[in-house]
């Protein structure tokens, strides 16, 4: 059944939209400026035999784009993609490391500092060429 209506719906899909194809152009961009009478501005367009076809095509095609997803709908099944056998959806979590919250995360600088209590590096001498002492 679903491959019957499926296969009506890309005839109806292809056929809608050489009919499509098929009308004359109405000008510029949503049928704006299609020109003079019977045109979108009129009170009543004029209904030719395209514009007919194409109606019953999209109708058609509303018809079976539903009936598809009705069908779609009906052969789905309840339960979810986690529940399919060979999914590892039930297992274990590893061991997480836990971190005791009194632990000191930070490392012992006590060799860095001075008697004085300073943490502070002693200055450094600029590293340059060295120069000979000045002979008087």
């Amino acid at each position: 059944m679903e491959n019957i209506v499926l296969t009506i719906h890309l005839i109806l899909a292809l056929g809608l939209i050489g009919v499509v194809l098929l009308q004359r152009s109405e000008g510029g961009g949503l049928g704006i400026g299609g020109g003079g009478g019977g045109g979108a501005m009129s009170g009543r367009s004029a209904a030719t035999a395209l514009a007919k076809v194409t109606w019953i095509l999209a109708i058609g095609f509303l018809i079976t784009s539903l009936t598809l997803t009705v069908i779609a709908a009906n052969n789905a099944g309840g339960g979810s993609v986690l529940d399919l056998p060979g999914s590892n959806a039930a297992a274990p979590v590893e061991d997480v490391p836990v971190v005791d919250p009194n632990a000191i995360l930070i490392p012992d600088l006590g060799d860095l500092a001075t008697p004085s209590g300073n943490t502070a590096a002693p200055a450094a001498t600029p590293a340059g060429p060295a120069t000979p002492p000045a002979s008087e």
